[in-house]
């Protein structure tokens, strides 16, 4: 089977813990046993490479994150790579840990790329933060925002401050994509653009099952061909080369 890679633009908007201190100010210890709400996710916007749609998840009424995570998770796992800002240290653990919380089923690794690290590691900006980068490169910039639209969000369940909120998130998948564009000739491929794939299962080395079924194909910088099987009978997954 012919493929073609898949690049995913990605980012996530997040709420606050909402608990009961008696005091405020620098370096003050809040445990965690303040919490009277626990954080979520309030969307989570994205974008397949060079397509033009921006996409758009957020939490239900109840400010529940569960099917948003449920939606999101079925469109990263068709994803050859995942492209965020910081994605690696905050984006994806964030998803990971909410979709736990829910008892959501997702990869337990997929191929990323983090222009954060990138841009770290490869070039001396001035700020490593996206909205920099972006209007140092004439890119252009994000939406201005300050806490009183997530206090809206979380406290009074504004549809207004939602929209806006969402917009913003928007905005920063273009950017993303843009930043990436730049950013990448200096960047080493994680992944190949196109190989045949086989079908061959084998067994799970987990239980031994042979109940498998393909959770999704990589290829390697180098065209080395994998291939990603969960087990039917005990849920693991695990990576074989294609041969």
């Amino acid at each position: 089977m012919q493929t073609k890679r898949k690049r995913l633009y990605f980012d996530i908007e997040t709420s606050p813990n909402i608990g009961l201190f008696w005091s405020a100010g620098y370096k003050q210890k809040i445990d965690y046993s303040n919490i009277i709400k626990e954080r979520a996710i309030i969307c989570i916007c994205y974008k397949w490479e060079d397509e033009k749609e921006v996409h758009s998840l957020q939490w239900d009424r109840k400010q529940c994150d569960k099917k948003l995570l449920q939606e999101f998770i079925k469109v990263a796992n068709q994803a050859d790579e995942l492209v965020g800002h910081n994605g690696d240290k905050f984006d994806l653990p964030w998803i990971r840990t909410r979709c736990l919380y829910h008892r959501i089923d997702l990869f337990p690794k997929y191929v990323t790329i983090d222009t954060l690290k990138l841009s770290r590691r490869q070039f001396r900006f001035n700020s490593n933060r996206l909205d920099y980068i972006a209007s140092y490169l004439g890119i252009g910039k994000k939406i201005k925002t300050d806490f009183n639209l997530w206090k809206d969000i979380v406290l009074n369940k504004c549809d207004k401050s939602m929209k806006k909120m969402i917009d913003y998130c928007k905005q920063d998948v273009k950017l993303l994509e843009e930043v990436h564009k730049q950013l990448r000739v200096h960047d080493t491929a994680k992944t190949h653009y196109g190989v045949v794939f086989n079908q061959d299962r084998g067994t799970c080395p987990e239980c031994g099952s042979d109940d498998l079924r393909i959770g999704k194909r990589r290829i390697s910088a180098s065209g080395t061909k994998y291939i990603q099987f969960q087990c039917n009978t005990c849920g693991k997954y695990h990576q074989k080369l294609d041969k």
